[in-house]
């Protein structure tokens, strides 16, 4: 609970998509969809993962993290609004809130970072493949993978302290379907220069630099692709490449156009709209693209449910 000097704030409502009555059963649908294909997509790449032992690799590893985190940040976004548009309830407790802004923020800034160290590791496989397995041990493994959650779980305990100690207006209406930070901004009455300026220099540090890494990552990965000989394999791996480069230009685009716009700009309602993007479609698009579609995988789904027959009523068979 917070103190003001107009009143207690103990609970705060949502309008979600309530001004677009039209639309709001429309992005119902949706969000369900995409929240269950990413359950669905997610916990088979975990489960294929760890099943079979031919994907016991750095890049699977990174994968496993990816769709766990995925998971994650999925349903810390839509589970509440599907749950209040399901019982007709847009109010969250005060704690609930601090929570969900917590963990939305915590994922949203870990998948940053893996997604920029997923990068640099097809950079070494792909242009240090000798040295692959002694750069990319699993200790580096290990650790690059707790740095990542260690660095989005910390820079989100920062921002969420930062604005929920700050004093509100007596206002709990929420402009979005989820309690995020910039959102939750808007109803406070105090200065919030401070707190907008480490907002900015966190979003710095997990939006524009892993950018800008992935880009150096995948133009040596691009400069090596066209020195391959095979027209086939040249045009497999330019199409391996432009399928990744367009989730993460998905999923950074619409977080840089919400995160580090001037602060003069009043985007409430698109910005509801970019946080699907960012935390539905993306999350659903991560498995699909970057392992689901490989023969790798298919034949790693083959042989787990050769192995093991009951897994046959959980993961659909891959012809």
């Amino acid at each position: 609970m917070v103190k003001t000097n107009c009143t207690i704030i103990s609970n705060f409502i949502f309008l979600g998509f309530s001004h677009y009555p039209k639309v709001e059963i429309i992005v119902f649908v949706l969000s369900l969809l995409m929240y269950l294909i990413t359950l669905l997509d997610n916990i088979i790449l975990i489960s294929i993962s760890i099943l079979d032992s031919y994907l016991h690799t750095p890049m699977y590893f990174f994968l496993s993290n990816l769709s766990f985190l995925d998971i994650c940040y999925t349903s810390s976004a839509l589970t509440p609004m599907l749950a209040n548009f399901v019982t007709g309830k847009n109010s969250i407790s005060f704690s609930g809130c601090a929570a969900q802004m917590y963990f939305f923020l915590a994922m949203g800034s870990t998948e940053c970072v893996i997604l920029s160290t997923m990068a640099y590791d097809r950079y070494v496989a792909i242009c240090n493949p000798l040295r692959y397995p002694m750069i990319m041990n699993r200790r580096v493994c290990v650790h690059i993978a707790a740095g990542s959650w260690v660095t989005g779980c910390l820079t989100a305990l920062v921002e969420t302290v930062s604005v929920l100690q700050l004093s509100l207006c007596g206002n709990n209406i929420i402009n979005h379907f989820t309690c995020e930070i910039l959102a939750v901004l808007k109803l406070v009455c105090v200065d919030t220069s401070m707190v907008e300026f480490f907002m900015l220099v966190i979003s710095v540090l997990l939006l524009p630099m892993p950018v800008l890494l992935i880009c150096i990552s995948y133009a040596f990965i691009l400069s090596n692709i066209l020195r391959i000989s095979s027209v086939d394999g040249r045009s497999r791996a330019f199409s391996t490449c432009a399928a990744h480069l367009t989730v993460i230009v998905l999923f950074y685009g619409t977080a840089l156009s919400t995160y580090l716009k001037p602060s003069a700009v009043d985007s409430q309602e698109i910005d509801k709209f970019m946080a699907l993007v960012y935390a539905g479609l993306t999350p659903m698009l991560n498995p699909i693209i970057y392992s689901l579609r490989n023969k790798e995988v298919k034949m790693a789904v083959k042989r787990v449910l050769v192995r093991n027959p009951l897994c046959a009523l959980f993961i659909p068979s891959s012809k």
